[in-house]
């Protein structure tokens, strides 16, 4: 029995949706019958692997090609959108770049690519939503538990996180009278298809140690809660940051 939130009608565009968090958020958008944009960066291989699995359960799919940092991309990506599907219902901000290392070997390169993707992205799909999302509509945003950890070598990606996280606090209220919510979900350590790769067994460790169970995530337990956002059951959510993250202190 299907036990996701229904979101039957409704068209999902989910960012960075060939891999990880973004894949498991489309594939449980798409179990309660929305059908979903996988968007991704030019890496239609993945991509297609996604639209496959959910078209293999009776669901709907599209990919589509997009670099979210550019404003002329983005655009076409949701005009191509609205000429398949007719309509947008969910915006799901999920594509980023971790680049985590300490600040002073972060250069300016890295730094500018961190808010090109992490923040200019979001900003491109919220000024777009605002001109083209349906009424009711439903925007998340993912941000990160590592806001409030203090780690070192993750000061610029808190940054960026800390940018939507408050983009998600003031536009709820700017989207308010279209009834349109606005949240945000911090995962916490996620266990993804690449998620251990750079990583040592120590610092793994470690991080298994700051959940309540002992364990990494899985990129699931983050799409359930997204699509339970995204459904007419969360109407009165918005200007929420939910961590999901196992007790992550």
């Amino acid at each position: 029995m299907n036990q996701s939130p229904s979101l039957a009608g409704k068209t999902a565009l989910v960012t960075g949706a060939a891999t990880g968090i973004g894949k498991a958020i489309a594939t449980a958008l798409a179990a309660g019958g929305a059908r979903v944009v996988i968007n991704h960066p030019h890496t239609p291989e993945l991509a297609d692997q996604v639209v496959a699995g959910i078209g293999a359960t009776g669901g709907s799919a599209l990919a589509i090609a997009a670099d979210i940092s550019s404003r002329e991309q983005y655009q076409a990506m949701v005009e191509r959108m609205l000429g398949e599907y007719g309509r947008w219902d969910v915006l799901v901000n999920n594509a980023a770049v971790a680049i985590t290392k300490p600040f002073a070997q972060i250069t300016e390169a890295e730094f500018d690519l961190s808010f090109a993707v992490n923040v200019k992205g979001v900003f491109h799909g919220l000024q777009l939503a605002w001109e083209h999302l349906a009424d009711q509509g439903r925007i998340i945003t993912i941000s990160s538990s590592t806001t409030a950890l203090m780690l070192p070598g993750y000061a610029v990606y808190d940054a960026t996180k800390g940018a939507v996280e408050l983009f998600t606090r003031i536009l709820a209220k700017e989207f308010g009278p279209r009834r349109i919510t606005v949240n945000a979900v911090s995962p916490g350590a996620t266990e993804t298809e690449t998620y251990r790769i750079g990583k040592s067994g120590q610092f793994l460790a470690s991080l298994e140690a700051m959940s309540a169970f002992g364990r990494l995530g899985q990129p699931e337990e983050i799409a359930a809660v997204v699509a339970f956002l995204a459904s007419d059951a969360a109407g009165w959510v918005t200007a929420q940051n939910i961590r999901v993250n196992g007790g992550t202190a």
